[in-house]
């Protein structure tokens, strides 16, 4: 009996023990995208296929917005205020987010590349 209960304990501890290369958590990757008259700044961001990216939307002087259909991000920006997306693309090509909240004479021309591999 008393080998009976060893054997269990030792097989749930292996149960319970973490697989091997369990201990390391992949870190989702984050890409700070800033929003200023009339531009998004890097104005180009690179994503793989079913990678899952954070991204970190801020606006350095008036209201925007982004608006990216493919990806589904849709969100204002306020000034000083930082609002996350996180995004897992589907789909590779070559994206275009555009600013859709007027903010001022250049507001036409304010687009964002995706670019996703």
């Amino acid at each position: 009996m008393k080998s009976l209960r060893i054997f269990a304990l030792l097989f749930l501890s292996v149960l319970a023990a973490p697989a091997k290369g369990a201990d390391r958590v992949e870190e989702t990757r984050t890409v700070a995208i800033a929003a200023k008259r009339f531009e998004f700044v890097p104005s180009t961001v690179t994503l793989k296929r079913g990678e899952t990216v954070k991204l970190v939307f801020t606006s350095e002087d008036v209201t925007h917005g982004v608006f990216l259909r493919p990806l589904k991000v849709d969100v204002d920006l306020t000034p000083g205020e930082s609002r996350e997306v996180t995004v897992t693309p589907q789909a590779a090509g070559s994206f275009t987010a555009i600013c859709h909240h007027f903010c001022g004479s250049g507001h036409g021309g304010m687009k964002l590349t995706v670019v996703v591999e």
